[in-house]
């Protein structure tokens, strides 16, 4: 068997999530920089999640269907940067409509397929799986504490061009990967095409909790930030807070693992789940007492990390070799359909409502994703 590629792995990963980490805590900061109300930020944000709805399932089937996952994943990233570029000409409603719109179908080209090509060159290592990812979120962490600090000291007009050194990078690093194809497998569970295996005990329910879970997440991604903004918090104090998040996440990837040895995908799923309701509530109704909030955001590994990591561990199980493809750009659709939901939700109901009631209403979707995972999934171990 071939060596792993690790760093070279790992490097895309980093690039790829600290554009995440420029985004999450700062994109509705910038819009509100520019004068959109609460209304258009959500808008403007729920814009590339609905994209994830569409984009990886297009980019999903061409890559199980020609095999070519890697050039998917380089003009990917070189059409993101391109896109993207066009912020630099106009700052209208529209114009960063269809900039949000463009970028965003090729940047969720990328991840579903590099998921393929990762779990290919680790073959019967996928365990080492979260060894690899977390350079991911060290990535977010890099990118969200030194954009905290920058914000402090010069104004948020040169975010496009943070952004786009940090695009650069991914395109740098996707042609630094070399590639692999996922080999057949022998696994009953992998039987019959995608459509039936998407039919399974269990699948369908799964992604509807995905969909869910990331639903409670859109006041979290679009307005965290802004709402400890109103708080009083410092932008160098809320990059510092949401990296505390990604530093739980971080340990969680390290312990994902044995953590899998011992309880099955379902067991960690449900514990996701039900402390994403803790998590909403603390953040939406106590983010003015530090000890609480930072307690809210050591959440994280629980509500991104070990969600994530089970949730990968499943779909690959899943679905056979020809179907990966699918199988991760489907679960990436459900994440950015509830996500662009949670958005648009809470980008409405923010001035109305407030931040309790908004982070009130995540909670009680990811309390239904628990329900959902508890009534329809089966315990199955790693």
């Amino acid at each position: 068997m071939a060596a792993l590629p690790y760093w070279r792995l790992s490097s895309f990963y980093l690039f790829y999530f600290a554009l995440l980490g420029s985004t999450a805590p700062f994109l509705a900061l910038y819009f509100d920089h520019l004068g959109f109300s609460s209304a258009r930020i959500g808008e403007l944000v729920a814009i590339p999640m609905l994209m994830r709805c569409v984009a990886p399932n297009i980019w999903g089937w061409l890559g199980d269907y020609t095999g070519q996952r890697l050039a998917i994943v380089r003009f990917g990233a070189v059409c993101t940067l391109a896109t993207f570029s066009l912020i630099l000409f106009d700052k209208s409603y529209a114009w960063l409509a269809m900039v949000m719109a463009l970028h965003a179908f090729f940047w969720h080209a990328v991840l579903p397929q590099f998921e393929v090509i990762t779990l290919a060159h680790l073959q019967g290592q996928t365990s080492r799986y979260s060894q690899i990812r977390l350079w991911g979120s060290i990535g977010f962490i890099l990118t969200v504490v030194a954009l905290g600090r920058l914000f402090e000291w010069f104004s948020l007009d040169a975010y496009p061009q943070a952004l786009l050194v940090i695009m650069l990078g991914i395109v740098a690093s996707s042609w630094w990967v070399p590639n692999a194809q996922p080999v057949a497998s022998s696994l009953r569970t992998q039987a019959g095409g995608f459509l039936k295996q998407l039919t399974r005990p269990g699948v369908l329910a799964f992604y509807a909790s995905v969909g869910l879970m990331q639903l409670s997440h859109g006041p979290y991604y679009t307005f965290l930030t802004l709402h400890l903004e109103q708080l009083g918090y410092s932008r160098g104090l809320i990059g510092m807070l949401w990296a505390v998040g990604v530093v739980a996440e971080v340990l969680m990837f390290m312990a994902m693992s044995r953590l899998l040895q011992r309880f099955s995908v379902k067991q960690m799923l449900m514990a996701s789940f039900i402390l994403a309701a803790l998590r909403w509530i603390l953040t939406g109704n106590f983010a003015d007492q530090l000890a609480l909030l930072i307690f809210a955001q050591v959440l994280h590994a629980a509500t991104f990390g070990s969600f994530h990591a089970a949730a990968i561990h499943f779909v690959q199980r899943s679905f056979g070799p020809q179907q990966q493809g699918q199988g991760q750009a489907l679960y990436a659709a459900l994440a950015g359909t509830g996500g662009a939901m949670g958005a648009l939700y809470s980008g409405y109901s923010w001035n109305t409502l407030g931040a309790g009631w908004t982070f009130s209403i995540a909670s009680v979707a990811a309390l239904a994703a628990a329900i959902v995972c508890a009534t329809r999934m089966k315990a199955e171990r790693v």
